[in-house]
């Protein structure tokens, strides 16, 4: 089932919609157990009609007090990107390392002040010259470190900082608007399967400018792992999201431009769709 949030309360999705107008985001989505409440929730409340008003007007990212975490070079295509971006600056070597490693590759990336929803606007920074987006899955962690969910998020991306140097990563990733995240949460009491594809389109002017496909069957490290290593000593008393990587990176000669249009489609979970300001 998938749940959505609004500004005018929780909309629960499965075969019908039901709304929730007196339901917290925070207490419903830190729930070890929300795939079945859930279920018991819809199996005592009455469907609506006018979901589409809510989806398309009132839509929110599908977090509050959440953080949302990143994961890097999962996917052996961003392995080998950063490894050609930060050749010159002489950082290539970490990429290798970090992909070999044990530990990965975690960082954090945003708040729900730094984050829009699908439909929103995103930015690229004016100090970057390459910019990208970044279509990844994305976990929806409880505050006891169990995935209840999975989103879509888009790590907005300055490619030209953090190939500068490694330790601009920071700057890189994090500014106001550099996360989209949703249009939902995908809820379920099973991991999605291997075969799960990832789809990212960018729209210029009417003209499909970038078109391509992986699967996250080729992401190294299992969600799990990134779990367990980014609960090792951070607490989230409301849950978390995080990032898993992305197996899709665009090529040099590709940059983001104002008033592009962004579309991240992951199997099971539907389309977040952002625009560049």
């Amino acid at each position: 089932m998938k749940i959505y949030n609004t500004s005018k309360g929780v909309l629960i999705e499965l075969e019908k919609m039901f709304h929730l107008i007196n339901k917290n985001w925070d207490e419903l989505i830190n729930d070890d157990n929300l795939y079945n409440n859930l279920k018991s929730i819809v199996n005592t409340s009455a469907p609506i009609d006018n979901h589409h008003d809510l989806i398309d007007n009132y839509l929110k990212a599908p977090l509050e007090s959440q953080e949302i975490w990143a994961s890097g070079v999962t996917y052996f295509n961003s392995k080998m990107a950063r490894q050609e971006e930060s050749k010159d600056a002489g950082g290539a070597d970490f990429y290798e390392r970090v992909y070999y490693a044990d530990r990965p590759e975690l960082f954090f990336k945003a708040t729900a002040h730094r984050s829009v929803p699908s439909g929103g606007k995103v930015t690229i920074r004016k100090d970057s010259t390459w910019d990208v987006p970044e279509p990844e899955l994305t976990l929806v962690i409880t505050s006891n470190g169990k995935i209840i969910g999975y989103t879509i998020g888009n790590d907005m991306s300055s490619r030209s900082i953090e190939g500068e140097n490694p330790l601009y990563l920071p700057q890189a990733k994090t500014f106001d608007a550099c996360a989209g995240v949703g249009p939902c949460v995908l809820v379920t009491d099973k991991p999605l399967p291997l075969d799960t594809k990832i789809h990212l389109k960018v729209i210029r002017n009417t003209d499909v400018i970038f078109d391509e496909t992986t699967s996250i069957s080729k992401m190294k490290r299992n969600p799990q792992e990134l779990v367990e290593y980014l609960f090792r000593e951070c607490t989230f008393p409301k849950g978390c999201l995080l990032m898993t990587g992305t197996g899709i990176v665009p090529t040099t000669d590709f940059t983001l431009k104002s008033k592009d249009e962004i579309q991240i489609s992951i199997d099971h979970i539907g389309t977040l769709i952002n625009y560049v300001r």
